[in-house]
């Protein structure tokens, strides 16, 4: 039997000013403990959840623990490749990242059996 489709989680609230982008990633790992397959998309400003600086996030804290969980269960990131900060402080911690088109982010969703779009 194969694996079902993925739930996409796609994020482009900006986390600096918004705290829709954290509860898109409380949601996404809620999804990923109850063993479905999830793929995370941080489009636009959703690219801001791997800042180093977490202070400078609405929900710092809890998004560097919940990154946390993400990278010890091997959840790979889906950033759109124009959305990428500039500068050695993104991504700091080194989760793995999968740089996407805008086009291959709309056959995620295509290809999805449900999408959340924060």
């Amino acid at each position: 039997m194969s694996e079902p489709a993925p739930v996409v989680v796609l994020i482009s609230a900006d986390p600096r000013t918004s705290h829709r982008a954290f509860e898109a990633m409380r949601i996404g790992i809620g999804i990923v403990a109850g063993e479905n397959p999830v793929t995370f998309v941080l489009a636009g400003a959703g690219a801001h959840l791997l800042d180093a600086d977490t202070d400078e996030l609405v929900d710092g804290d809890d998004i560097a623990k919940f990154r946390a969980s993400l990278r010890a269960l091997g959840v790979p990131f889906h950033v759109e490749a124009s959305a990428v900060p500039v500068g050695d402080d993104w991504n700091e911690e080194g989760h793995e990242v999968r740089p996407v088109t805008a086009d291959q982010i709309a056959d995620l969703v295509r290809a999805a059996r449900r999408a959340l779009v924060f």
